[in-house]
C-alpha cells in the first residue's frame, strides 16, 4: 500500500467554478495554467503542485482521492473545509 504521493490541485471556492474549469480541462487546457490563473491554494504558484506528502497529511477526502482514485486523471470537484479542489495524482510510493 502506498504511504507517499504527488499530487497537484486547483482550490477555488465554489463548487460551479470548479466544473467550469474541468469543462476547460476537458477541452485540453493546461491544467499548471489554470491552477496558477484561478487557484488561491499558495501551491497555484507552483501551478497547482503539492509536491510530494504522506498519507494522513491532508484532509480525508482529499487523501482518499490521491491514495484511492487513478493516477494522471483529474478527480473532482472535492468538497473539503477549504473548498472545492480538483485533483490529479502524479504518483504514488
Amino acid at each position: 500500500m502506498a504511504n507517499r504521493a504527488c499530487a497537484r490541485h486547483i482550490l477555488v471556492k465554489t463548487r460551479d467554478q470548479a466544473e467550469a474549469i474541468k469543462k476547460q480541462l476537458k477541452r485540453g487546457a493546461d491544467f499548471g495554467k489554470l491552477a496558477k490563473k484561478h487557484s488561491f491554494c499558495p501551491s497555484a504558484k507552483r501551478f497547482g503542485d503539492l509536491g510530494e506528502f504522506r498519507r494522513g497529511q491532508m484532509v480525508k477526502p482529499f487523501d482518499d482521492v490521491v491514495f484511492k482514485k487513478p493516477l494522471h486523471v483529474v478527480h473532482g470537484p472535492v468538497k473539503t473545509q477549504f473548498g472545492w479542489h480538483l485533483i490529479e495524482t502524479i504518483y504514488r510510493k
